[in-house]
């Protein structure tokens, strides 16, 4: 292989690329003595996270892969923090939660991956739009393997980067397996940068193996990008000579193939050339492997000597939320008449006003102004940086959401309705509520969906998704039922530093009507409000079924039944304290939700009253919700048959007679 490096570059690159390979064979040698339980090789394939990493600016953010050692090692990450990573022991990144490089860490501006492979793709997208936003030069490079291109993230976010003009560079990291699949079996084109084209982006093929190819396409490719050009797709030919993890082995290749590759090995092919060019002798070469190795063992063996530290519940659940910092803000006393969507319409524009980090968009939000109008004259207020529309990729502008976060920026994402959030669901549960508990970065964003039915629009615009994020852990879920809270809730959770799934009521938008405060203020996440007094039945609902308990509440007065009414207002964490104070009060309990009743989120609250509070408890702990079928379109069946409303008076008057 012909280089024309120089030399001081050739003895650098050279160095660079020994650091992660010393420090892969040591971790082999610790894999088979059972001191870690994985190994994700990259050998071989160092020439690629070396090359890019040394070829870009230190402020530009990477998102590399697992097998991109050589990124970590080129950003001067410290050894000892890294080891314990890799080992599982707290003193990593993420305190022995997560393994590998499945961490971040800013300092270094690196954002490691989750094992769903294409999806911190999305996520190199929302560092490059905060870049855009700040009018900064900064590159996001995003590392994938061959197998992930055929991930539906991949496309959504070089079709998304291309729309926006995104300064963005993708690397594909192809080394002809996908696991076990060959290349051949995950694609039709010649050549993976065929897919360049389709987006409308320029693309390029570099010998993997070859760090001088990589350092310079690189180069050429970040300052195409810093011109103003939009993305780069980058194809780096490369072959993964060891299994796809030690334990799966590399019986499916043949031995004449890694032997062919094992001689393009990119560290001898430069080193020979050193030799070649006559820059350094074997004594060199030897002296160097040994003063890196006598660097690197003795941090190794200390870490290793180091016990998995044990920990305890109270510490691990302290951290899967960021705290709260900001302060609440009281509301004023002059208000106005609302209605439920023009509440939140003026929490979003108020926001928007005051805090130049808040950036919103979704489908169809600008110049239409969203499909419920509430976003309406936003881009004429706010402009085109901080209103966008975007193409229809619900994985894709989620996991942006992310990167914009990790950036200092507080997006607000609007599904057009609750039911299409499916589209994105590994991003919520898998990237935004984790990334706090495993590696300490508060995840602000807030995503907007208009939810509920009672419309007659059938099975694909009437859900209530609520309770499938219910199981989460790290996600904060909101549901206001009057326009007060609805303002309120909307500007806390604007600035909480969580993940918030903001659920809009769409029969509320135009059907509930009240007084809201005219100043910003915060109606505060996790504390339930008593909207009925009463003794002898606690109600806990929320979204439209706290209207419809308002109302049996109402009915029942005349039969001298007094119903207690909590509108939870937030789901998870919902408030513990102000349900058991109530039912220690009324001796009885019925949770009404909108949603099916199966495994909905009166099953829990239900539950834990029934643990917590059965020494009270008058008559065992009930719960009414939708029957558990597809929502019908016929509005009629919705309504009669479908929905538990007629049910809840028949309900109550059970549950006291009990």
């Amino acid at each position: 292989m012909d280089f024309k490096i120089k030399k001081t570059k050739g003895l650098y690159l050279y160095r660079q690329m020994l650091v992660p390979r010393i420090i892969e064979e040591q971790m082999l040698l610790f894999l088979r003595k059972g001191k870690i339980s994985k190994w994700f090789s990259g050998i071989g394939q160092e020439a690629i996270s070396v090359g890019v990493t040394e070829a870009l600016n230190s402020d530009d953010i990477i998102l590399p892969m697992h097998r991109n050692l050589g990124v970590f090692t080129s950003r001067n990450v410290d050894l000892e923090k890294l080891f314990s990573q890799l080992m599982n022991k707290k003193g990593g990144f993420t305190k022995g939660r997560d393994r590998s490089f499945h961490f971040g860490e800013l300092k270094y501006n690196i954002v490691g991956m989750i094992s769903h492979l294409a999806a911190m793709l999305p996520v190199a997208n929302g560092f490059a739009y905060g870049f855009q936003l700040d009018n900064k030069k900064r590159v996001a490079v995003a590392f994938v393997g061959d197998g992930a291109t055929s991930e539906g993230d991949f496309h959504e976010a070089l079709n998304h980067a291309a729309v926006w003009n995104l300064p963005v560079l993708f690397i594909i990291e192809n080394n002809g397996y996908g696991l076990s699949t060959p290349v051949e079996q995950q694609y039709k084109c010649k050549d993976l940068i065929d897919k360049a084209k389709g987006y409308g982006i320029l693309g390029n093929i570099v010998d993997g193996n070859n760090i001088e190819d990589v350092f310079k396409s690189t180069q050429l490719a970040v300052k195409h990008i810093q011109k103003g050009n939009g993305p780069f797709l980058i194809e780096a030919k490369t072959f993964r000579i060891r299994g796809h993890e030690e334990a799966s082995g590399t019986k499916y290749v043949s031995k004449e193939l890694i032997d062919y590759w094992a001689k393009k090995d990119p560290i001898l092919q430069l080193e020979n050339y050193l030799l070649k060019e006559n820059w350094i002798n074997q004594k060199n070469i030897d002296d160097l492997k040994k003063s890196l190795l006598s660097e690197i063992q003795p941090i190794l063996d200390r870490v290793s000597l180091k016990s998995k530290d044990s920990s305890t519940a109270e510490i691990e659940l302290n951290d899967v939320y960021a705290d709260s910092f900001y302060q609440i803000k009281k509301p004023s006393k002059n208000s106005d008449t609302k209605r439920y969507i023009d509440a939140i319409q003026e929490g979003l524009y108020q926001k928007m006003e005051s805090d130049q980090d808040v950036v919103i968009y979704g489908q169809d939000i600008a110049e239409y102004g969203g499909v419920f109008k509430i976003t309406k004259g936003f881009l004429e207020q706010f402009g085109p940086k901080r209103v966008k529309n975007t193409p229809i990729i619900e994985s894709g502008l989620i996991g942006m959401g992310l990167g914009l976060s990790l950036n200092g920026k507080k997006p607000i994402i609007e599904i057009q309705f609750s039911d299409f959030v499916t589209c994105g669901f590994n991003q919520i549960v898998n990237n935004l509520a984790k990334t706090h508990y495993r590696w300490g970065e508060a995840v602000n964003v807030t995503i907007r969906m208009p939810y509920g039915g009672g419309m007659g629009a059938g099975p694909y615009h009437s859900q209530c998704p609520e309770s499938w994020f219910y199981h989460v852990p790290g996600l904060k879920i909101v549901a206001p039922s009057f326009p007060e809270d609805a303002k309120g809730l909307i500007i806390a959770a604007i600035d909480e530093p969580n993940p918030v799934l903001f659920f809009e009521h769409k029969g509320l938008y135009r059907g509930s009507k009240g007084s809201v405060p005219v100043n910003q203020y915060h109606t505060e996440i996790g504390k339930a409000k008593i909207v009925n007094t009463g003794d002898d039945l606690t109600i806990v609902c929320y979204g439209l079924a706290v209207h419809w308990a308002l109302e049996a509440a109402e009915k029942l007065v005349k039969e001298n039944i007094h119903i207690e009414v909590i509108d939870l207002r937030t789901l998870l964490p919902w408030d513990k304290e102000t349900v058991k104070q109530s039912v220690e009060k009324t001796g009885r309990l019925l949770v009404i939700h909108e949603d099916n009743i199966t495994g909905g989120i009166g099953a829990e609250i239900t539950a834990w009253v029934g643990e917590y509070c059965f020494e009270y408890l008058d008559a065992p702990v009930s719960r009414l919700g939708s029957l558990d079928i597809p929502i019908p379109a016929n509005e009629i069946i919705e309504r009669e048959i479908f929905w538990p409303k007629n049910k809840i008076i028949p309900k109550i008057e059970n549950i006291i007679k009990y």
